[in-house]
């Protein structure tokens, strides 16, 4: 069994993150997405999302959000969130994260994060101890983009 490239975490859609048609309300999804990358700091990848920031004086703001709504949530529903790293550049790394319920993918979200001082708010080069974190979660061009890309 070969280990997965990618991290995953449920998600409750609950009232507050639903509009009065009781669909979720659209930037509630980028709410979910940060908390998402926040956990995949700390559960995915062993690292203190807080002492990156607070201590190792490291922010990962996004430079840029592309999101695809396909197909509306509601509440009740259990979103299977997936994270995958599709590019690590110098000073900054892209992301694809789909969220789908029994595999009807509702949401695709391409992200760019930027590794930046918190001191200098200039993006700087990742560091290796981050970039080694990073890797295992890289998945090959071919499979990333517009298409599903976990099984």
């Amino acid at each position: 069994m070969t280990a997965k490239n990618y991290f995953e975490k449920h998600q409750l859609i609950r009232f507050h993150h639903c509009d009065p048609a009781g669909i979720v309300f659209y930037p509630e999804y980028l709410v979910i997405i940060d908390e998402l990358i926040e956990d995949w700091f700390t559960e995915g990848m062993k690292t203190s999302f807080a002492d990156l920031h607070a201590v190792e004086r490291i922010g990962i703001p996004a430079a840029r959000i592309e999101v695809d709504f396909l197909s509306p949530s509601k509440i009740g529903d259990v979103l299977c969130l997936r994270l995958f790293v599709t590019r690590i550049g110098n000073k900054s790394f892209r992301l694809l994260v789909e969220a789908s319920v029994n595999e009807q993918v509702r949401l695709r979200a391409e992200l760019v994060r930027v590794v930046a001082s918190l001191d200098g708010l200039q993006g700087i080069p990742i560091p290796e101890s981050l970039r080694a974190r990073l890797q295992p979660y890289l998945v090959a061009e071919a499979h990333h983009g517009r298409e599903p890309t976990a099984t």
